[in-house]
């Protein structure tokens, strides 16, 4: 059963938050993690995740929407993927370390398993990630 909400890890070398407004939709694919796989398995269209900029930047910058969901990966079907389009930027990116600064936050699948790409968000954390991009 899915939670409705995620995090979406991407390098903006690779593919950032600009690049996903110029294209309008873009296939999330090339996840390589049975856990993160697992959870895009689970996303159903309408789902909303949070889009963050790994590597570079480490913050989140907007909020993506899933427009395709239960596809696979064109390079091997054994994976998952999904489409995402994006909904709005965050009116101000939120940091990984304020994130990990907030005790609120300190059970958040960003912070316990970092090297995961695509993360389950509870509502709580939703919420109050949201609250801190208006702060």
């Amino acid at each position: 059963m899915t939670t409705g909400k995620w995090l979406m890890k991407s390098e903006p070398e690779a593919f950032g938050w600009d690049d996903l407004l110029a294209e309008g939709e873009t296939l999330w694919d090339g996840v390589r993690n049975h856990r993160a796989a697992n959870n895009l398995r689970a996303m159903a269209v309408g789902d909303q995740a949070f889009f963050y900029h790994s590597v570079t930047g480490k913050e989140i910058v907007g909020i993506v929407t899933v427009s395709e969901a239960g596809l696979s990966d064109p390079a091997d079907d054994k994976w998952a993927a999904v489409k995402v389009k994006p909904l709005r930027a965050l009116e101000r990116p939120v940091s990984l370390k304020e994130i990990k600064a907030d005790p609120a936050l300190a059970d958040m699948e960003l912070v316990r398993l970092s090297r995961l790409s695509v993360a389950q968000v509870r509502a709580e954390e939703w919420e109050r990630i949201c609250a801190m991009a208006k702060a």
